[in-house]
């Protein structure tokens, strides 16, 4: 479904019992909504509503051009307006990659909206300063960034040879198939850009204003996550003041929700269930 905020339109995957809690799923780069599918059903048996959300830049009537439109700020008040257009007071929150950035921030800026939150694979904001700050290996996991923030430059070395580079940093996520899903999108005209932008458009100001976080909390993070060292993950608790539990996915790469979602929907399931009496 679409859904209009903010002067934007928003695509929304919605699925799910109808009188379901709400489950608010925001997606990472380079994909898009799609890499909650094989999520959703395990969610949707256990009697959950999810909203998968196509995020400023990934859906097509909500691409601006200016890069400080995708800030941080701008990101997680877009989360809070499409839930105030789908009548949605209060949710479940899960986020992958930027999508846990998004949620992060949601939870810390609006926890009345967030009933708990599972962030997967990327911890709290602070915690990746830390690490970029204390840990050798964390900076060079994290250079790939100077390449995505220069304009042009990184369109030009992701697209070449019809996407080839593209589709091996999603190597991990399946077969030619699953790969072609997420990789196509980002060749049509202006949606590379527009996805890059949030990297362009992050500072050390956004990420540093994302305040500790009260809500019930769940950190998945995986082992052979060629972004995310230990150091980070293990730094996110003391971001985190409410009830808070660490899940390692051992032997499973960044992409999560696509070779792991059995144990991702479990983990978000633990974490909603365990809630229930509030």
């Amino acid at each position: 479904m679409q859904v209009d905020a903010r002067g934007l339109t928003f695509e929304v995957r919605v699925d799910g019992p109808e009188d379901g809690d709400p489950v608010l799923l925001l997606h990472g780069f380079p994909q898009h909504s799609g890499e909650w599918d094989v999520v959703t059903p395990a969610l949707h048996a256990a009697g959950l509503r999810t909203y998968a959300l196509d995020q400023r830049g990934y859906s097509p009537g909500a691409r601006p051009v200016a890069v400080e439109a995708y800030r941080i700020p701008e990101l997680v008040a877009d989360a809070a307006a499409v839930l105030d257009a789908l009548g949605v007071t209060r949710a479940h929150v899960a986020g992958h990659d930027w999508g846990s950035i998004v949620a992060w921030g949601l939870a810390a800026a609006h926890p009345d909206r967030v009933r708990t939150l599972t962030a997967v694979s990327v911890p709290h904001p602070a915690a990746m300063g830390h690490a970029l700050a204390t840990d050798p290996k964390q900076k060079v996991k994290s250079a790939y960034i100077t390449l995505f923030r220069k304009p042009g430059t990184a369109e030009k070395v992701l697209l070449a040879w019809h996407g080839a580079t593209l589709r091996r940093l999603l190597r991990g996520v399946g077969d030619a198939e699953a790969v072609a899903r997420y990789a196509e999108p980002m060749r049509e005209p202006g949606a590379l850009t527009a996805a890059l932008n949030w990297y362009r458009a992050m500072t050390g100001a956004d990420m540093k204003a994302v305040a500790p976080v009260a809500v019930p909390t769940t950190f998945v993070w995986s082992d052979k996550d060629v972004a995310i060292g230990r150091t980070a993950a293990r730094a996110c608790a003391a971001h985190v003041t409410g009830d808070y539990r660490f899940v390692v996915l051992p032997g499973v790469s960044h992409w999560i929700a696509d070779e792991a979602p059995g144990p991702l929907a479990e983990a978000i399931l633990a974490r909603c269930r365990g809630t229930e009496e509030t």
